[in-house]
């Protein structure tokens, strides 16, 4: 199990934590606004926002969807109110703190990954 796509709202900036260019292996889509990236999700994908945020889900009591868009917001904001009203569900990492993007998105498809059989598991 893989991410088969990433995305930006905004314009994509390297950053030499990125050692693998990740966006030479994964398709990476850029849009200008939160409103052009919502519609053009994928049809029947479940939008899931990551968030330290009142409605959270704990990730440990999460089911992923078989098809799901993961939305992280930034380290400093978090997602904006209006990601956060079009997310079908919210879930929260263990912890108080807001994570490093790229380790959150790493923590979240990894339970997705053990949580669906993943490893052989």
């Amino acid at each position: 199990m893989k991410a088969d796509f990433m995305f930006v709202v905004g314009h994509y900036k390297p950053v030499a934590t990125d050692t693998l260019k990740s966006w030479r292996h994964v398709p990476l889509f850029e849009y200008e606004s939160f409103g052009q990236f919502y519609s053009s999700l994928p049809k029947d994908a479940r939008l899931v926002g990551i968030e330290l945020d009142e409605r959270s889900v704990p990730l440990a009591r999460y089911r992923h969807p078989e098809r799901a868009v993961y939305l992280l917001g930034s380290e400093t904001d978090g997602l904006s109110q209006e990601a956060l009203e079009h997310c079908a569900d919210v879930v929260q990492i263990p912890g108080e703190f807001s994570l490093n993007v790229s380790v959150a998105g790493s923590i979240v498809l990894y339970d997705r990954l053990l949580k669906n059989g993943g490893f052989g598991v």
